[in-house]
């Protein structure tokens, strides 16, 4: 006998890997599947990956957790309701619709080779690096999309000639994946979502729509770019030569995005994904507050066409996870990434060691594009396990100077706290299975910090959303989260206010150290 259907898939497109999951009405997992793949870094600050890997990446993970499902005994085939994507944000790509092929590698969120195009309309600019942000929300960065554009379009010949013919088409890896799903270059739909879209520095936060002043500024046509939906809609349906055509796409999130809304953030409400890098968001309901400690203005969520649009608050950190490769890959200090815990635990402090992974410059809340990494304090006492808990702590620092940010930015008033008068982060990421990282992140924080039963937030707020569109949810049951929080894990702060500020204190002057060392000779 068959099992409970299967509801909603999620295609979960991040920096390292590709997942999909496949979820039943309860929001429980029946059936995933992950995939790695490539990651090119062609020159020093170059990020790039392949878009036809990613596309593959994609038809394997579906294929291989629908496998999974049915041997368990669901009827996925007849059951699978919609799927919602959720993806990395910002990374570029542009295609040949007539022939469905990149013109070149996806450029990758954190790659940097666009800062002196940066420089360079800092300069032009009338507003400098902040002359967007009244539409956008975002200042110019080598972080956003418009910019690798405008790189592609300056530097690759196929580029060029395929704008010139009208053969072009711009997308973040959202739209790469819905234009291919949908058709391809048998009618593939060309769209995007708010979320995605607010990445850009091309759309306007309050229209939902591209700027038309921006795109005139940089000279981008809108003939590149996708049409922008909201977050819960059905979009269209997977054509023929996918394994499941005519199942609907109905979610589309950024993933940081995508977690908020797995997290059930009401306004008031953060959560923290420790991945690849960290990135902190408040949900400010429906209104659009500008940051002036360094954040970025945002989009949340807009869960419908005719839904009210939730705004956020962001902090983005380049390197968080990613130092824990690095300590793996470039020092061999361990060997697997889930070494680090034990390691930075034979210890119980850093021995005065403060590392700050600025390896291509700083975000939130300090952007500072000329930082590079430093490792300071280091005695002849210091030892591997010292360097690996600095690691950890050098994510939770970060994460702390981000929501200082937003407490200076949204207020007492912008933030809901517990009955104990304390403000609660929820946290998600595969790095947050590291208790020790936890703990030290709520003592550096002196508030409470919460991690769900399932860390994997993103991929379930992407079927939340396709859930959502289709009828299988409604809103009310994703954000009545009481019964799940019984399941959270919550990390209580043990450190006293003297030592907390005397950590901070030292850790402020280690990311000092950091800035202007990019043009160091080699």
């Amino acid at each position: 006998m068959a099992k409970k259907e299967a509801f909603i898939g999620s295609i979960d497109q991040g920096t390292t890997s590709t997942r999909f999951i496949i979820y039943d009405q309860n929001a429980q997992s029946i059936g995933s599947h992950q995939v790695e793949f490539t990651q090119f870094c062609p020159q020093a600050g170059w990020v790039e990956h392949d878009p036809m890997e990613i596309l593959e990446s994609v038809r394997m993970c579906i294929s291989k957790a629908i496998d999974k499902a049915t041997a368990d005994g669901y009827n996925v085939d007849s059951g699978l309701k919609a799927i919602g994507i959720t993806n990395q944000r910002e990374t570029t790509v542009v295609w040949s619709k007539s022939t469905g092929a990149a013109l070149y590698n996806a450029i990758v969120w954190m790659d940097i080779r666009t800062s002196s195009i940066c420089r360079r309309l800092e300069k032009e600019l009338s507003g400098g690096r902040t002359h967007f942000t009244e539409s956008c929300g975002l200042p110019i960065s080598t972080y956003f999309s418009a910019l690798k554009l405008l790189w592609l379009l300056e530097n690759v010949d196929a580029v060029k000639e395929a704008v010139k013919k009208g053969d072009a088409l711009f997308g973040t890896i959202d739209s790469w994946l819905i234009w291919n799903l949908t058709g391809g270059v048998d009618n593939g739909l060309h769209v995007t979502d708010v979320s995605n879209a607010s990445r850009t520095m091309l759309m306007n936060l309050k229209k939902l729509d591209w700027d038309e002043s921006t795109l005139e500024t940089l000279k981008i046509s809108k003939n590149l770019l996708p049409k922008i939906v909201s977050n819960a809609e059905v979009i269209g349906d997977i054509a023929k030569g996918w394994l499941i055509p005519g199942v609907p796409i109905s979610g589309c999130l950024g993933d940081q995005h995508a977690a908020m809304l797995g997290q059930s953030c009401r306004k008031g409400e953060a959560k923290s994904t420790y991945g690849t890098g960290a990135f902190i968001l408040l949900n400010t309901g429906e209104e659009v507050i500008k940051s002036t400690h360094g954040l970025l203005t945002t989009l949340a969520f807009k869960l419908g066409k005719d839904a009210p649009t939730n705004y956020a608050l962001e902090g983005s950190i380049a390197i968080a996870g990613a130092a824990v490769q690095w300590l793996r890959d470039s020092l061999g200090i361990i060997s697997s990434a889930n070494e680090i815990e034990a390691l930075a635990a034979q210890v119980d402090s850093s021995g005065g060691v403060y590392f700050v992974p600025a390896f291509n410059g700083l975000f939130a809340p300090w952007w500072r594009d000329d930082a590079r990494g430093v490792l300071i304090g280091i005695t002849r006492f210091t030892n591997k396990s010292h360097i690996a808990r600095a690691v950890l702590e050098s994510m939770c620092f970060q994460v702390k100077d981000v929501l200082d940010s937003m407490h200076k930015d949204a207020g007492e008033k912008g933030e809901t706290k517990n009955a104990k008068g304390q403000f609660l982060l929820r946290v998600d990421g595969g790095a947050t299975v590291n208790n020790t990282l936890m703990q030290i992140q709520a003592d550096l924080l002196g508030n409470p910090v919460v991690r769900p039963a399932d860390i994997e937030t993103t991929a379930l707020g992407a079927a939340y959303a396709a859930g959502l569109a289709v009828g299988v949810w409604t809103e009310e049951e994703i954000f009545s989260n009481g019964e799940r929080m019984k399941k959270d894990t919550t990390f209580n702060p043990v450190w006293d206010d003297d030592l907390r500020k005397k950590k901070v204190a030292s850790w402020c002057k280690a990311v000092e150290r950091t800035f202007d060392l990019a043009d160091l000779s080699l």
